[in-house]
């Protein structure tokens, strides 16, 4: 597979480094000398000086063997232009464009019913509300992902000294619970972990599980972990991710309040927020929080352009008495720092990005494509295609790859939790974890032939 990647920076790197570990034939096209010495240094991919919106420099690259089109960088107009150009050169490309200005939501179908025929746009930041969104309805979660339509959840929790899971086997789960629970990975001291029936689970392990969404209050409940009303919200950063989040809390009527330094920003909130309460200050002037009774909000959800103020903020509210706090960071080196100092829940524009890129350029009929834990792996959910060498057969049969686990089935309207026995009939949805190197062998297991679907 050959996929050029227009834009250097940390979303095009990280996208360039995943799929050049799993021997994809990656160019990446930048302006800036620095960003593509960085990739020629660490990433086994070639690189190209020039405009991603030229024909010259498209050509150069080789756009006409392309399968994949990813037009990443920091400009709407750049990586629509680069589209149009890619489209008119090599019209069979599947071209993906990551557009951040909400003035082009409503083109979003135009864009790819119409020239410049783009198949998928992606708005970073209406995937990072989506995230936001997900993690609100799961009490103590780190990380949610839904599949099957969201009849399916794939949790991760952090496991308490006191909790009645702590300290036991995973053979003995079923026993303890009254129903078997697949436990699909364990982070422990930063290390990922794919348990067998003889590990047991410590206090502090970060434990990664899949429940059928009408299952899921019972399934937590083991982890000590208990819903809760969110009853009001208060969101630190008024910018384009607060905005929308405030909407999308309005329309579940949950009371809302967003704290905005900029004075122009907040008349234009209160302007357009139709219950939103909008406070005019610093989020961390602890006499502000203090003033606002921060200690009464259910979450605080922190979304500034700062992550030191993000941070900051969110250990504040910890501190008062916060229930749960959400922090947007969008630097990556932060993020293994943020469980040592008690920031659990994270959430990155980025990384929501680079999820929603990973769906859309796998093999085979994969259907969503979640990283965990820093991209160490990927939990994906596919379909079974007639042909696919996982159909069948039990899966105690199916020799799968080192560092996989197929963690769930879901055919016609029953959802499945596997064991060795289960047979993946032609059709069913399935819901597979693996290992970043494991996935190009996943890959193969799913496709049918090497082409799109």
């Amino acid at each position: 597979m050959k996929v050029i990647i227009i834009g250097a920076g940390q979303v095009g790197f990280h996208i360039a480094s995943r799929l050049a570990i799993e021997n994809k034939d990656v160019v990446v096209i930048d302006l800036d000398s620095e960003a593509l010495r960085r990739i020629s240094d660490e990433i086994d991919a070639q690189v190209l000086r020039g405009s991603g919106s030229s024909p010259i420099v498209l050509e150069e690259a080789g756009i006409k063997e392309a399968e994949i089109f990813l037009a990443l960088t920091d400009s709407d107009e750049t990586n629509l232009v680069a589209c149009l150009v890619a489209n008119i050169l090599s019209p069979a490309t599947k071209k993906l464009a990551r557009i951040r200005n909400s003035d082009f939501d409503e083109y979003h179908k135009i864009f790819r019913e119409h020239a410049p025929h783009i198949d998928t746009v992606i708005n970073p930041e209406i995937e990072v509300v989506k995230t936001i969104e997900r993690l609100l309805e799961v009490p103590g979660a780190v990380d949610v992902g839904e599949f099957a339509d969201g009849r399916m959840k794939f949790i991760g929790v952090r496991l308490d000294a006191t909790a009645r899971l702590a300290g036991i086997k995973l053979s003995d789960i079923k026993t303890k619970m009254g129903r078997r629970t697949l436990i699909a990975a364990v982070i422990r001291n930063e290390e990922l972990i794919i348990p067998t029936g003889k590990d047991r689970l410590l206090p502090g392990d970060l434990v990664y599980f899949i429940s059928e969404a009408d299952k899921l209050t019972e399934t937590l409940s083991a982890f000590d972990k208990h819903a809760q009303p969110l009853n009001r919200v208060l969101i630190v950063g008024g910018g384009r991710i607060g905005y929308r989040l405030a909407n999308f809390l309005e329309k579940k009527s949950i009371y809302t309040k967003i704290i905005e330094k900029n004075p122009e920003r907040c008349a234009q909130l209160a302007e357009n927020m139709n219950k939103t309460v909008i406070l005019c200050g610093d989020g961390s002037d602890q006499s502000l929080m203090l003033e606002e009774n921060i200690s009464e909000m259910d979450a605080v959800i922190t979304l500034t352009d700062d992550e030191e103020t993000n941070i900051l903020v969110s250990l504040l509210s910890r501190r008062m008495g916060v229930r749960e706090t959400i922090t947007k960071i969008s630097k990556f080196s932060y993020f293994p720092l943020m469980s040592m100092i008690g920031i659990e829940q994270v959430v990155s524009p980025r990384l929501s990005a680079i999820n929603t890129i990973l769906q859309h350029i796998r093999r085979g009929k994969v259907l969503s494509a979640i990283s965990i834990k820093g991209e160490q792996a990927e939990v994906l959910e596919a379909v079974a295609l007639p042909t696919s060498d996982i159909v069948g057969k039990p899966l105690k049969n199916i020799s799968f790859p080192k560092g996989t686990l197929l963690i769930g089935i879901i055919h016609n309207d029953d959802v499945i939790t596997p064991s060795g026995d289960s047979i993946v009939e032609p059709d069913d949805r399935i819901i597979i974890f693996a290992r970043r190197k494991a996935v190009p062998q996943i890959e193969k297991i799913l496709t049918v032939k090497l082409e799109f679907f």
